[in-house]
């Protein structure tokens, strides 16, 4: 058995520590005067990267970068060193795994099954993620798109995970339908969409069960692995 399963939004609270440490961040703007950066954070308009696959390669200081230099061109560099290291600070003071995240972790190893992280952003920025939250120890592999090349927008890093650990049954965990439940759709996976954090409202074309946290998603994969037995 071979589960693949996402990290941000489906392991960990990314998106409402990525949220805080942005509005942590509003009243240094508004101090500076700098008000077209913080309407472009209250008006959500940072909503326009989610379909960026180069943004989806990059960690989240460099996706702060960019937006910065969007809205302001001559921003100095030790202002723009200031404003990433504060909301680095924030953002991990911030992180924490879901408290079904252990429990599901420990429980698709006792099933005996492989386990393999496949996740977008930078090799650096998930990496630390994983040591900073200690989970890096349940995983047989890790998948990052900052190291592959290829997001997961694309098939590449799940028939990688296939190749790696061949396996007929496959499931694939994670919290959004164009990325984790195509992609799993992409290598015949059962796919099992755990509906919360930013994406968790919307719409899935791509899930064969919805569920509304790992421990549900944990029952599917054993139902599943015994009506194959």
């Amino acid at each position: 058995m071979l589960v693949l399963v996402d990290l941000d939004d489906t392991l960990c609270n990314t998106w409402e520590a990525g949220k805080r440490a942005m509005l942590r961040l509003i009243p240094i703007l508004l101090r500076r005067r700098k008000l077209k950066a913080f309407f472009y954070i209250a008006t959500a308009r940072y909503t326009e990267l989610e379909q960026s696959k180069e943004l989806h390669l990059m960690d989240f200081d460099k996706i702060l970068e960019r937006v910065l230099y969007k809205v302001y061109q001559d921003i100095s560099p030790e202002e723009l060193e200031e404003m990433v290291d504060l909301v680095d600070r924030i953002f991990f003071s911030e992180l924490r795994l879901f408290p079904d995240a252990l429990p599901f972790l420990k429980g698709v190893n006792s099933l005996g099954a492989k386990l393999v992280l496949i996740t977008d952003s930078s090799s650096k920025w998930q990496r630390k993620k994983l040591e900073y939250l200690g989970i890096r120890s349940y995983f047989d592999g890790v998948i990052i798109s900052g190291e592959t090349g290829h997001s997961k927008f694309e098939p590449h890093n799940f028939r990688l995970a296939r190749r790696l650990f061949p396996d007929e049954e496959v499931y694939v965990v994670g919290d959004r339908d164009d990325t984790d439940m195509a992609g799993g759709k992409s290598i015949n996976a059962t796919t099992i969409m755990v509906r919360r954090g930013y994406f968790g409202g919307r719409h899935s074309r791509y899930a064969d069960h919805i569920v509304g946290n790992l421990l549900e998603a944990l029952e599917v994969i054993k139902r599943e692995h015994q009506k194959r037995a």
